[in-house]
């Protein structure tokens, strides 16, 4: 029979009544205001203030076994540069952009989740020949996955790749490090996924920051 929490907290008198506060109280630890007595089971104390309990927060979940997965966003995986922007042909491709590897890694910082992820990739260039420099726009989005997929943060990096003379093909690297969003329910962080893709419009889309108007003479 279990007995409600105020009849545990009350000042037990005597031999009987201490074993019904044992029986009807539940907790870890034996206190120094209610002595142990032979024969009885051990002590075992609960506090009145629910209070702490109710606010606890749950375990948060490994980082290694929940870290977001990462992919390449579909459609997003290569990009051709050519000299013209319609009809063009493969002679008109000037160097063309490929993801080759990813990785990825996440730490608990607070109430946040911080991802770094690696993006390794590869500039060829095309018969129409390449400049000595290219600018390599990536585009990183976490992005919970479902019927109605949602994007949580982006990120946009154009990334400067230098083509030495003669070279045909050159490798290239980028690591952002501070991808963070806020912790998500266990259950829901399941359907968390990182898509890493090409983004030729990228920045080029926003819009201009406003001039500065000149002061005017007094």
């Amino acid at each position: 029979m279990v007995f409600p929490l105020e009849r545990c907290s009350t000042v037990i008198g005597t031999v009987v009544l201490l074993a019904v506060g044992v029986a009807g109280c539940a907790s870890v630890s034996s206190s120094d205001w209610f002595p142990s007595i032979p024969g009885f089971s051990n002590v075992v104390t609960t506090s009145a203030d629910r209070s702490a309990l109710a606010s606890a927060q749950p375990t948060p979940p490994s980082m290694d076994e929940n870290c977001p997965s990462a992919d390449i966003r579909q459609g997003a995986s290569t990009l051709a540069i050519a000299t013209k922007t319609q009809q063009a042909t493969g002679s008109d491709l000037r160097y063309q952009l490929s993801i080759t590897q990813l990785a990825r890694q996440c730490a608990l910082e607070g109430p946040e989740i911080r991802m770094r992820i690696g993006v390794q990739g590869r500039v060829i260039v095309g018969p129409a020949g390449a400049p000595n420099q290219v600018d390599v726009p990536l585009r990183y989005a976490v992005v919970r996955e479902g019927v109605d997929p949602k994007t949580i943060v982006s990120k946009f990096r154009r990334i400067p790749v230098a083509l030495p003379p003669g070279a045909t093909n050159v490798s290239f690297t980028d690591i952002e490090e501070n991808l963070r969003f806020p912790m998500p329910a266990p259950a829901e962080l399941e359907s968390y996924v990182v898509y890493i893709g090409f983004d030729d419009a990228g920045d080029r889309n926003r819009p201009p920051p406003a001039k500065k108007s000149a002061p005017k003479k007094k």
